[in-house]
């Protein structure tokens, strides 16, 4: 993405944080960037495709963040849970991302309503395999319904504690009280063996998702926060960034990853001296390889 295609997104987001995403027009955009109209359809065919990729970036940092939390630390430790969700709550009130989701649920905009599905699925897929992670493999048939509702859980907590406490509302308060309450919740469906909702619908859910196990998803998306943190010092950086994001894009959620196009962007990575030096780019290299290795039947 280049710099002024983003400094559009930015400066929408901030118009849509200001006046809300439906009161922002698309002249508000244009005069407040300093962009024509011209430039703005070359972009986005919408208001709507442009708070699509405003998703996207704020998606994609999350992530990123989570994973960072996530980085030589046990991924069982319930603590490091509490501050990935903490983490993520600020950030959707900082962004005001759940008054932009609420927003836009009123238009008809189906590529846009596909995208917030998607969005939620993902996060739901994420916290599924956390909780997989934390409460153990055992219990993993019921995880998926505990997941749903430590949700729900925590969102409404979330609202009515925000009331009482208006301005002061703690975060981390209402994250581990709600966690506190899910890790009981989990003991009492396995004890039960209550399920309501198979786990197995992910996959019907997230059918254009690529399984990847999440050992390597975690270290892919380390090993290219690492890479474009290089980049940044590389003469193109911006071309190596988008680079490295089609690289993760492929492996992780492409329906069917472009083999030949993913060696070709490493050999285009392999150019830059700066990530050349890099042991991650290495790392990258042979993951990459591995990834498109076939398996044996056995395994």
């Amino acid at each position: 993405m280049n710099d002024r295609k983003l400094h559009v997104i930015k400066t929408a987001h901030q118009l849509f944080i200001e006046k809300g995403f439906q009161a922002t027009s698309i002249q508000d955009i244009l005069d407040q960037s300093g962009i024509s109209k011209g430039t703005f359809y070359n972009y986005f065919s919408s208001k709507n495709e442009l708070l699509i990729a405003l998703l996207k970036m704020l998606y994609t940092k999350l992530e990123q963040d989570r994973n960072v939390l996530l980085l030589d630390q046990d991924p069982s430790n319930i603590e490091i849970f509490i501050k990935q969700m903490e983490m993520q709550m600020k950030m959707n009130k900082t962004n005001k991302i759940i008054s932009l989701l609420e927003e836009s649920t009123v238009l008809n905009d189906p590529d846009l309503k596909q995208y917030i599905r998607y969005g939620s699925f993902k996060m739901l897929r994420w916290l599924y395999n956390r909780f997989i992670d934390i409460f153990g493999e055992d219990k993993k048939p019921f995880l998926l319904d505990c997941a749903i509702m430590f949700l729900g859980i925590l969102q409404h907590n979330l609202n009515y504690y925000s009331m009482v406490h208006e301005s002061n509302t703690s975060i981390h308060t209402v994250v581990r009280y709600s966690v506190e309450r899910v890790v009981r919740m989990v003991a009492e469906v396995a004890e039960t063996r209550e399920q309501l909702i198979p786990p197995e619908l992910l996959d019907t859910w997230l059918p254009d998702c690529q399984k990847v196990n999440q050992t390597f998803e975690q270290k892919l998306r380390h090993t290219i926060f690492t890479l474009k943190e290089a980049s940044d010092y590389s003469e193109e950086p911006l071309k190596y960034i988008e680079l490295l994001d089609f690289v993760q894009h492929e492996l992780l959620h492409s329906k069917s990853p472009r083999k030949f196009l993913v060696e070709s962007a490493l050999l285009s990575l392999k150019t830059g001296k700066v990530l050349l030096e890099k042991k991650e780019l290495e790392t990258l290299d042979l993951m990459v390889a591995a990834y498109f290795t076939p398996k044996k039947e056995t395994e």
